[in-house]
């Protein structure tokens, strides 16, 4: 499904090297935890409450439907008991949410299963044994209705494959969203400060857009947004 879809790219890198010390100030003045994760999720909220069209589904009549609320799904692993496996967590109102709230929420998801995350697994497991043909008649349904679809797939998607590497790098992903967020490892790279050389810590983005739906400008501009919002440490209190 996600290959049938006209996707334009863009691979960026932001600045992390103020945000991730901020975290860590908050860490050893609060003992609180906050992940990278959750604070990347947080701006993406924030950028898309900005333009809420880079976040939007178009219905079977080809009318576009735009949400207020900007619902990230983010893949947490969770124990069943008897096997591990990646659920699809989707964090409501991500744009009404603060770091903390949003750390929690993902934290909450992982470890042990809810029953809700037992029946998701069997569904699944029995989903991929259908036909292909069948599988994805099913899923143009679910695509087709933008109410149905924002709540069984939430309309933006976040995948953190850096917390796997130790080093730079980007990452490509399959794009059931209208937005996708490939979130890659971080690089240190020498930076000039007021004529002097730093290091900082660089982390590697990849964008994905439905281009049926977000042309490039708007794209070129949520990108440049985004990136603002993660320099700046957008929630980040000192």
């Amino acid at each position: 499904m996600a290959r049938h879809r006209h996707t334009i790219r863009g691979i960026v890198e932001a600045d992390v090297t103020g945000p991730r010390q901020r975290i860590r100030e908050h860490e050893g003045r609060t003992g609180e935890t906050l992940s990278l994760t959750a604070f990347l999720v947080h701006c993406v909220g924030a950028a898309v409450d900005m333009d809420k069209s880079v976040h939007a589904y178009r219905d079977w009549r080809g009318r576009l439907v735009i949400f207020d609320e900007v619902d990230i799904v983010v893949p947490v692993e969770v124990d069943t008991g008897t096997e591990k496996f990646l659920s699809g967590h989707i964090v409501r109102g991500a744009n009404r949410k603060d770091v903390a709230t949003i750390h929690n929420e993902i934290r909450s998801a992982q470890g042990q299963a809810s029953p809700e995350a037992t029946k998701e697994s069997r569904f699944l497991t029995r989903f991929t044994m259908l036909p292909g043909m069948l599988r994805r008649f099913l899923l143009r349904i679910i695509w087709s209705n933008p109410h149905l679809s924002k709540q069984v797939r939430g309309t933006v998607g976040l995948t953190a494959v850096g917390m796997f590497v130790t080093r730079g790098g980007w990452g490509m992903g399959a794009l059931t969203n209208t937005l996708g967020i490939v979130v890659g490892g971080i690089a240190q790279k020498p930076t000039l400060v007021d004529g002097r050389p730093e290091l900082h810590e660089y982390l590697s983005l990849t964008l994905e857009f439905d281009h049926d739906i977000v042309d490039g400008a708007p794209a070129a501009r949520f990108t440049q947004r985004l990136v603002e919002l993660i320099e700046n440490g957008h929630g980040l209190h000192d």
